[in-house]
Parts: structure tokens; C-alpha cells; sequence
């Protein structure tokens, strides 16, 4: 069973202040380093999906890209 329940986040920062020391040592423990840059690097941000979500030359497309860049490039020169 789940339950989502919708708090902003000053709220929930007075309710952990409200803690125990020792729940909030437990709290730290349990949020420590790993796991906020494992969650960190989940949540791409918007920029990041776009780019991911953008065209992507296949391997022919990629080989008239170097093809032409070699024939700019000696263009450029003369």
C-alpha cells in the first residue's frame, strides 16, 4: 500500500526540526551522499531529456558528415 501525500517543503523541514535528535540522525543516515547523487543523477532535467529526445545520425549519415567536412575543409584552404 502507498500513500503520496502532498506537503511543501517549509512544512516538511519544521516537522523534521520537530524530530528526536536521535530520528534525525536516522533521517541524515538514511539520506546520506549515495543516495542523493543516485536520485540526483535519475531525475534528468529538462534540458537534459531534450537533448536525449533530439535526432541522432545513424552510421551512414555520420560517414557523409566526415565525407563532406574533409571536402569543406579543403575547400576553406584554397
Amino acid at each position: 500500500m502507498e500513500v503520496t501525500v502532498d506537503i511543501r517543503f517549509d512544512q516538511l523541514l519544521d516537522t523534521i526540526k520537530k524530530l528526536p535528535a536521535a530520528k534525525i540522525k536516522q533521517l541524515k543516515s538514511a539520506l546520506d551522499e549515495g543516495y542523493i547523487e543516485t536520485k540526483a543523477n535519475e531525475e534528468l532535467s529538462g534540458f537534459q531529456n531534450y537533448l536525449l529526445d533530439g535526432p541522432v545520425m545513424d552510421a551512414d549519415q555520420y560517414a557523409q558528415f566526415k565525407e563532406n567536412r574533409k571536402h569543406f575543409s579543403t575547400w576553406r584552404q584554397q
